[in-house]
């Protein structure tokens, strides 16, 4: 059987008092809320923390979602259950509720947090491609006060992020401008699994021509400078299935997966560019079919 290695147990009972308690720990205390993306990892012993500080208590600060004109905040510890039945949110950005369809299964949705799937950083992670895509801001308190971290800023790597040890990530929040619309598409070897590659695509739109637009990919090993240039090549443009295609291939070229038992390197490629076209198309439908947010 696997199990963790020996580690102090914390709970915090509210967000001053777990800050206080990750300084007062240091650099070898880990954050725990749903649990299932620290406890797998401290099972395989890829992460041996000598201390666990449990949030599970400061749902009263950092559960919810809040939507104004100008943009949306999601609490850190809101459950992946509440983003995917929130009404209101998949009216304004709908990515969330094609993201959230996909992500495991009901048990870890239930306690799964936005807060611990971006702080995990896993490449394979749904959410982050989410976020990047609508330019999210990462707000950090520490014992120094408030910080804001573009969601560029927040990941530095494959399983690392800009928090500080004793930095807690406490809100997400999303811009809201123009008339625009979104959407996640995945492809997975069997239902809950990680992606094998997934897109995000977000389109703002004007007068019959595109405006603004990003792509994210999922599991793929994208680069980022890359991808931003399929909104140089979209922009200004009236949507097509041409248009599309083309933004699909620079995506495809963006990337640079590896071969695993998820699948060949060059499968990869084909899912990336199959799934930005879908995306994209998805996106600008719903655009076309709502007064957009």
């Amino acid at each position: 059987m696997q199990v963790p290695g020996p580690f102090e147990y914390e709970r915090a009972t509210g967000v001053e008092h777990a800050i206080s308690l990750l300084d007062r720990l240091g650099e070898e205390s880990r954050v725990i809320a749903g649990g299932h993306s620290l406890l797998p990892m401290m099972k395989l012993r890829l992460a041996n923390p000598e201390h666990v500080v449990d949030i599970n208590d400061l749902g009263g600060e950092l559960d919810y979602i809040e939507i104004d004109p100008e943009a949306v905040r999601i609490g850190a510890l809101t459950r992946h259950r509440a983003l995917l039945e929130a009404d209101d949110l998949a009216a304004v950005f709908p990515i969330f509720r094609d993201a959230e369809k996909v992500i495991a299964d009901p048990v870890v949705r239930n306690r799964g947090t936005i807060g611990g799937s971006l702080c995990q950083a896993d490449p394979a992670e749904d959410l982050s491609t989410v976020c990047a895509v609508l330019d999210a801001t990462c707000v950090l308190r520490g014992p120094s006060g408030v910080r804001e971290l573009p969601f560029a800023a927040f990941h530095l790597g494959p399983y690392e992020t800009a928090v500080a040890s004793n930095e807690l990530l406490v809100e997400v929040r999303l811009p809201r401008h123009g008339a625009g619309s979104s959407a996640y598409a995945k492809v997975e070897r069997r239902t809950g699994d990680w992606a094998v590659a997934a897109a995000g695509a977000a389109v703002w739109m004007s007068g019959g021509a595109i405006t603004d637009a990003r792509v994210g990919l999922t599991a793929v090993r994208a680069d980022d400078e890359a991808l931003a240039a399929i909104a140089d090549l979209l922009c200004g443009k009236a949507p097509s299935e041409e248009l599309y295609r083309e933004a699909g291939a620079l995506a495809s070229a963006a990337c640079d997966p590896e071969s695993d038992q998820r699948g060949t390197a060059e499968y990869k490629h084909h899912l990336a560019s199959e799934l930005t076209v879908r995306t994209l198309r998805r996106a600008v439908e719903r655009l076309d079919s709502t007064e957009g947010t």
